[in-house]
């Protein structure tokens, strides 16, 4: 798991091209102004969702096999639950056409804050639990950009 601020994303060009790809596409993209749906960036090997969305008191763990996430926080907050793959129990199997898998954790919730402007780039062992509300629901914006591991 990595957690930054847009501003910051060249730091993590070298790791990928397609992560690069992504990160430059969230750069460049007038994301308060687009409309939610799905944005192909370089076919399915980088694309966004974009999401408006109330939060939520409690979620599954979630978890992918193909693809990386880039969940970058438009408007709002959340908090997003994330442990190691290897500290769940799988609850519901893995959809490959779907690339999910959800997961119970019994360890203790280590919980990343997500505020406008940063990201945070799961990877497939990092189990996450997204759009979790610090106090009260809020309705937030978020594009997940998905990067198809090479």
């Amino acid at each position: 798991m990595i957690k930054d601020e847009l501003l910051n994303a060249e730091l993590y060009y070298r790791l990928s091209e397609r992560l690069k790809i992504g990160f430059e596409w969230l750069k460049n993209t007038e994301l308060n102004e687009i409309n939610d749906g799905k944005y192909n960036i370089e076919g399915e090997n980088v694309y966004a969702n974009v999401q408006t969305y109330e939060t939520k008191e409690d979620a599954k763990y979630e978890a992918h096999q193909k693809y990386i996430d880039i969940q970058y926080m438009i408007k709002g907050e959340e908090k997003i639950g994330v442990c190691a793959l290897k500290d769940c129990n799988l609850c519901i199997e893995y959809d490959e056409n779907k690339d999910i898998e959800f997961l119970n954790n019994n360890n203790k919730d280590n919980w990343q804050f997500l505020n406008e402007g940063e990201f945070l780039v799961l990877f497939p062992n990092d189990a996450h639990k997204p759009s979790i509300s610090l106090n009260n629901k809020l309705v937030v914006k978020k594009a997940v950009v998905k990067v198809k591991i090479d």
